[in-house]
């Protein structure tokens, strides 16, 4: 008789510590660029607002290639689609260290985008396929995790990267991109031996385990509506474009804090030392309400509360950090905003888990991830802008705010068709029936 329990606590601890630590590795070389910054800008002669549009470019090539990107790993399997992903990253984020020009920077900047798409929906295409659907909100929550623990390891490394400044010729921005883009390629090459492509083929489940699994896995998929194996249908599925839509303030909030944090701590008179373990706070906490706030939403009937009321925290605190002008106050606010935008993201992915599955979750999965995380490209560009135009680093932070605002409306929006079932208002819309 197999265990559901111990089964799901034999598939955590394989495929998914090794798939959290390349998502550390990932969104380490994605937040190289704001501690790069802090030397680059001055190194290349650049602007504000001209390197915001520089590291943004990662974003426009992530949302070009990323549906296309997603479908591929279904045909080729994860390891050797992840490993692909991973080498080619760092050898561009390597690349980066020898960025003589603006014109090459923005070159080198699309570049990883490109390679990277495909990473973050790929990993939630296969909790599909590893995951009953009532454990996979919690096990985001988890994968999650390493992105904070990411942005707590890369804070003080970044910092201390940039102390390396002059080593063996190279600056300190140099060494940021040169550290971090090696341990990509090396977990690139890994990946092809550790990560088993499906339950299937994992040699540490026996035939028992994987039968039980195929059999829930078939009956939940039974109950769905999903396209299937119908990628084009499922883009044009009404229920995935107002997704997307609603996901958008999410990394736009989040990439606009964490990429502009390390410019406003500096602005408190700090060395990149100290601001590199400053930084490790608000990552702490984001890690805490990772695992916190999808475990508790895994025990509720109603998922709303723990989407809207963490982002409803991350707005008062983006608030209050450029309401008041004490720095040590500014500092906690931040941090608890940081923990308030992250916090419900896994929550809020059970909607598209609901219904997609198949071709059709690899696609879907992808498209909102990829439009959503256009709110990275705005916020990287608009968020030095207002810094610009201001003259406050801290200014910024009411932009945040409302973006986040919006998104909670829209997310309440979605929640209230799903619940009454009323498609009248959203023409064509299967929205209903998640």
């Amino acid at each position: 008789m197999v265990s559901e329990k111990d089964l799901v606590a034999k598939i955590t601890w394989r495929p998914m510590p090794w798939l959290g630590f390349l998502y550390l590795i990932a969104y380490i070389d994605r937040q190289n660029v704001s501690f790069a910054k802090l030397q680059m800008v001055d190194a290349l002669g650049l602007s504000e607002y001209a390197y915001g549009l520089g590291a943004s470019l990662f974003f426009i090539g992530y949302f070009i290639f990323e549906v296309p990107s997603n479908l591929l790993l279904t045909r080729f399997g994860a390891s050797k689609w992840f490993a692909r992903i991973l080498v080619s990253w760092g050898v561009v984020t390597i690349a980066l260290a020898f960025t003589a020009n603006a014109t090459m920077f923005y070159a080198l900047r699309f570049l990883p985008g490109v390679c990277e798409a495909g990473f973050f929906p790929g990993v939630l295409y296969l909790l599909t396929l590893w995951y009953p659907s009532g454990h996979r909100s919690k096990m985001v929550g988890l994968f999650m995790i390493f992105s904070a623990v990411a942005n707590a390891v890369g804070a003080p490394l970044g910092g201390t990267l940039l102390s390396l400044n002059g080593l063996f010729g190279f600056a300190g921005w140099e060494w940021v991109f040169l550290a971090t883009g090696v341990p990509a390629v090396l977990a690139g090459i890994a990946t092809l031996f550790l990560l088993p492509d499906r339950p299937e083929r994992a040699a540490f489940l026996d035939s028992s385990e994987k039968a039980w699994l195929a059999r829930r896995l078939a009956s939940e998929d039974a109950g769905t509506d999903s396209h299937g194996r119908n990628p084009l249908a499922t883009l044009l599925d009404t229920r995935v474009l107002l997704i997307s839509i609603c996901f958008i303030g999410f990394p736009l909030s989040a990439y606009g804090l964490s990429y502009w944090l390390p410019t406003i701590v500096k602005g408190f008179g700090v060395d990149s030392l100290t601001n590199g373990f400053l930084n490790i706070i608000p990552w702490v906490l984001v890690g805490v309400g990772l695992y916190v706030v999808p475990a508790a939403a895994a025990r509720s009937r109603s998922q709303t509360l723990y989407i809207v009321g963490p982002a409803l925290v991350g707005i008062i605190c983006l608030v209050a950090s450029a309401v008041l002008a004490n720095h040590a106050l500014q500092f906690t606010f931040l941090c608890l905003a940081a923990a308030g935008i992250f916090a419900g993201q896994p929550v809020f992915w059970n909607l598209p888990l609901n219904f997609l599955k198949g071709a059709g979750a690899a696609a879907g999965l992808a498209a909102i991830n990829s439009v959503g995380n256009l709110g990275g490209s705005i916020a990287q560009n608009v968020v030095p802008w207002i810094r610009d135009a201001t003259g406050s680093a801290i200014a910024p932070m009411f932009f945040l705010a409302f973006c986040l605002a919006i998104t909670v409306l829209l997310v309440l929006f979605v929640q209230y068709c799903i619940s009454r079932k009323d498609t009248s208002r959203v023409p064509g819309s299967m929205i209903g029936r998640v």
